[in-house]
């Protein structure tokens, strides 16, 4: 085989790996609540729900929600809203956990608090 029959396929192929649309880098996976903020307060007309989105990466499987380290829910989809169950006045946890098949946690997660009123 002779270097130059092979240079110039090389020249052409390398460009098209790099910029191609098809390469695509593995993201870390993440969870993240969209609504309600941390610190937020909700008032009894503020809207009773979560907004989340998460990638589980290849560990993760779906999400659970908890409310004050209760599991509430349990989440398929990896973006969406879900409403959140009437909650006494005072401060409350809400938290998203990555976990796998299995329903135990893998170590992505998010958390915020906030204030019913």
């Amino acid at each position: 085989m002779n270097v130059h029959t092979l240079l110039p396929g090389m020249v052409l192929a390398l460009p098209i790996a790099l910029f191609s649309p098809f390469v695509v880098a593995a993201g870390e996976p993440y969870a993240k609540i969209t609504y309600p903020h941390d610190g937020e307060k909700l008032g009894a007309m503020s809207r009773k729900q979560i907004d989340y989105e998460v990638d589980p990466g290849p560990r993760g499987d779906h999400i659970h929600l908890y409310v004050d380290n209760k599991e509430a829910a349990i989440l398929r989809k990896l973006a969406g809203s879900h409403p959140l169950e009437s909650m006494a006045p005072g401060p409350h946890a809400l938290c998203i956990k990555v976990v796998n098949k299995a329903h135990v946690p893998i170590g992505v997660e998010q958390c915020v608090n906030v204030n019913v009123e």
